[in-house]
């Protein structure tokens, strides 16, 4: 894809920048840092922004504890599930909490919220995302966007994998390409 400007009609979703997802936090991911600033500095150039927050339950289903792949992490409220403040301190227009519901993981910024409605009543055609983590949350609302009849395009340097198994990354970013998700460096991104 050709570097995209932006238009009126786009908006810019920034997915789980959050304390429990950052280095140190309880399911952190070891490259967080390097995406701070680049999403500070798009998050100002577009029209509508977004972030979005797990805000799970206690006794969540995806916790080990519930037989869940992940360690207890971002219970709505804590300290662990609030956005990094680097993060709160942009223009966000709206924060969206996700895998609120106890039985579903959650992963996507579409399951289970009203983001896709929001996006259409702004008039919004083509959605941006970055945040963490690629592998996971970002995957999944970028496909879900598509899904929803978004154009929907990921900002891979202004996002990072978990990387559970290596080249979890990559695969999730061929899997995006695949399904007709774009991929732009946030460098490419013009006015």
């Amino acid at each position: 894809m050709s570097a995209p400007a932006i238009r009126p009609d786009d908006a810019l979703v920034i997915v789980d920048v959050q304390h429990d997802f950052m280095p140190g936090g309880v399911l952190g991911v070891a490259e967080g840092e390097r995406i701070i600033a680049p999403i500070e500095a798009l998050a100002g150039r577009f029209p509508r922004v977004y972030a979005t927050r797990d805000w799970h339950p206690p006794g969540h289903s995806s916790f080990a504890e519930q037989g869940g792949p992940w360690p207890v992490h971002c219970v709505a409220g804590s300290h662990g599930a609030q956005l990094d403040a680097r993060i709160a301190r942009l223009p966000i227009d709206r924060i969206v909490d996700k895998g609120v519901d106890r039985q579903t993981d959650g992963y996507s910024a579409f399951s289970g919220t009203d983001l896709a409605d929001d996006l259409r009543r702004h008039g919004v055609r083509r959605v941006f995302f970055c945040g963490l983590a690629t592998d996971y949350c970002v995957r999944a609302s970028a496909l879900d966007a598509k899904r929803e009849g978004f154009e929907a395009i990921v900002i891979p340097d202004a996002s990072a994998a978990v990387k559970l198994e290596p080249g979890d990354e990559r695969r999730a970013l061929e899997d995006l390409e695949t399904s007709g998700v774009a991929l732009v460096a946030s460098g490419e991104i013009g006015r």
